[in-house]
């Protein structure tokens, strides 16, 4: 961080504590979560601008000017501002109103607070910055409308907040009823995409479905990372072998526990480390090359974060 932001940081603290006479090691550690903070604060900022960016751009480039909508909130706020004369920076933020008031007591206030920037700043982004429109193929703007839409609100859930509040009210939703978060926004955006069919024409209403899949795809690429993490557990009677092959020729940490076969309750290591799904092959074949009976378990990890995941490249 910069020193002078630092400083600013570090007498703000010392301020404050010091009416407390707290001692120096605590008045450091205080200054150590204010600058984590500050920059996480700063960092989350930076992808929801990019977010809002991406969304503007995709809304007033492909979609708005073609009359495609998509799904969710964002669907229902296109949808309306084509059946009538309100502009969509206003509908943005009207019709996301309460499913923001549930997101005070579903979700943290935090995260509502930022929620509602996000969405007041793409409104203004809709309003005021005139996008070129790119193009008037249909499945171009159906494909990069639901692109720039899907990153922007991916880029958002990065930052910690949603520019579209069907998320909230799927959370909301799952705590009061056995439905999972997917199956309620696919229940909602059914019948988001029914009405279109019916108010306006089932040709839009099918090219909404693709904007809606492309959109939902890139939220997905964007939120869980571009690598995709694979957790790997290994039971093999060769584990020291093993565990060094993945340290020394993979680059990746691993961890070693101790079990318990279940049916000759024999005690064994067990080894556990994660792998990105590009590494899987090399992994299988080092592992082929010490033990080919080894038990080889792998799931999938959403994300990961630390250790010796990040630290080395594919080689």
């Amino acid at each position: 961080m910069f020193p002078f932001l630092r400083q600013i940081i570090f007498e703000t603290v010392k301020y404050q504590v010091k009416k407390k006479k707290t001692p120096d090691i605590q008045v450091h550690k205080k200054v150590k979560n204010a600058t984590v903070e500050l920059i996480h604060i700063v960092h989350d900022f930076i992808f929801i601008l990019l977010g809002i960016l991406c969304a503007g751009f995709g809304l007033k480039g492909f979609l708005l000017p073609n009359l495609f909508i998509d799904g969710g909130v964002m669907g229902i706020s296109l949808m309306i501002a084509e059946l009538t004369v309100l502009p969509l920076s206003i509908l943005i933020v009207a019709v996301n109103i309460p499913f923001l008031i549930l997101g005070f007591t579903t979700l943290s206030r935090q995260f509502t607070i930022k929620s509602i920037i996000a969405i007041v700043l793409l409104a203004i982004t809709v309003h005021f910055i005139p996008f070129p429109i790119i193009t008037e193929d249909k499945l171009l703007i159906a494909a990069f409308g639901g692109f720039f839409l899907g990153m922007g609100i991916g880029l958002a859930i990065r930052g910690g907040s949603v520019i579209d509040g069907t998320e909230i009210l799927a959370i909301y939703i799952n705590r009061k009823t056995p439905l999972t978060i997917g199956d309620v926004i696919l229940i909602f955006n059914v019948l988001i995409f029914g009405i279109a069919a019916y108010v306006l024409t089932i040709e839009i209403a099918l090219y909404a479905i693709l904007t809606y899949i492309v959109a939902s795809k890139t939220v997905d690429f964007v939120v869980s990372g571009i690598e995709e993490y694979v957790g790997v557990t290994i039971i093999s009677e060769k584990n020291k072998e093993i565990s060094q092959t993945i340290i020394e020729k993979l680059g990746r940490g691993c961890t070693i526990y101790y079990g318990k076969r279940g049916k000759s309750q024999k005690e064994t290591e067990i080894i556990y480390t994660l792998m990105t799904r590009l590494e899987l092959a090399k992994l299988h074949m080092e592992v082929d090359k010490i033990d080919r009976d080894a038990f080889v378990i792998m799931h999938s990890i959403k994300d990961a974060k630390g250790g010796l995941v990040k630290k080395r490249p594919l080689k």
